[in-house]
């Protein structure tokens, strides 16, 4: 446990050296206490070990991409939408062309977004969460051009002025869009 204190403490040092410490930005020091709570809390009765730590590992990873779409400016439920539809929460997960994590981003993405380690799942979320906001951005805030952006490239959605005839992104679209409810 002091292992995990020590991780806790370097990872609030680091966040205070690099965040912005704007009045009413409430990220800041978040991470920390939500790795912390979950860490600290013990395994709910009638649930096994190895369940509980899943059920503690994915409410982590779903704060963590909470606490990253208010940062970035991208509704909470969009972004645990793409999450979800990527991953299923699931930081580990890699995909048969090679996307990683949570946000399932390609390392040429996530290089062109400044994620150093696509493994750790703070950075990936991070990465994930700010791409998601460039497709915003570049859409004009049309959530279902974003989201298929997202899923097949910014210029498949330019190339068809619309979602793309791909049967994966037309599904993608849609279970994002359902999920985001």
């Amino acid at each position: 446990m002091q292992s995990v204190n020590q991780v806790m403490q370097r990872i609030s040092d680091i966040e205070r050296r690099f965040s912005p410490t704007e009045p009413g930005t409430a990220v800041n020091g978040e991470f920390a206490a939500a790795l912390a709570s979950a860490t600290s809390q013990p395994p709910k009765d009638g649930i096994k070990a190895t369940s509980a730590g899943q059920n503690a590992k994915q409410g982590d990873i779903a704060r963590m991409v909470h606490l990253a779409a208010v940062k970035h400016g991208v509704d909470p439920k969009l972004a645990m939408a793409v999450a979800e539809a990527e991953s299923g929460l699931q930081s580990e997960d890699i995909s048969p062309v090679g996307a990683i994590g949570v946000m399932q981003l390609m390392p040429e993405t996530a290089r062109s977004l400044g994620v150093r380690n696509i493994n750790d799942p703070r950075e990936n979320i991070d990465g994930g969460v700010r791409y998601l906001k460039q497709m915003l951005t570049m859409f004009s805030g049309d959530v279902t051009k974003a989201v298929a952006a997202y899923n097949a490239g910014p210029q498949a959605v330019k190339n068809y002025n619309g979602v793309p005839p791909y049967s994966e992104t037309r599904n993608y679209v849609a279970r994002v869009l359902s999920l985001a409810k």
